[in-house]
């Protein structure tokens, strides 16, 4: 689905705050949104967490540094860290060029699988970024 220029895959779940959460395997990967890579503009440098780390839904877990500002990721669900995209550290503009590919930020084993319910399908999400602009 499109909203103005935004692309929103209907197949991955959002956060009110533009992150996405796309389930594989037991796991979900997670990455920011088109949206959100459009609006910070130029990435320049993205701080994640560790490997193992754990993590709670809705809360901070790192930031996105671009040109215009930094911004906090917030973690779709709770769970721990199995892997970051190592890539990011050296080619911080993926995030830019490909959000919902190459652009990915972590993979995590989620610990509450029931949270998956407190986050945005991709018509909810499309319609919260209609009401931004």
């Amino acid at each position: 689905m499109r909203i103005r220029e935004y692309e929103i895959p209907d197949d991955l779940l959002y956060t009110k705050e533009h992150e996405w959460a796309r389930f594989l395997d037991g796991e979900v990967l997670v990455g920011i949104t088109d949206y959100a890579a459009k609006t910070l503009n130029d990435v320049v440098y993205v701080s994640l967490p560790s490997q193992n780390q754990t993590l709670k839904q809705f809360s901070s877990f790192g930031t996105v540094e671009s040109i215009k500002a930094v911004s906090e990721l917030y973690s779709p669900l709770s769970g721990s860290v199995t892997k970051i995209n190592s890539e990011l550290t050296t080619h911080p503009e993926l995030v830019n060029q490909s959000p919902y590919d190459k652009g990915w930020l972590l993979r995590m084993k989620p610990s509450i699988p029931a949270e998956k319910k407190n986050l945005l399908s991709g018509k909810q999400y499309g319609e919260l970024v209609s009401s931004i602009e």
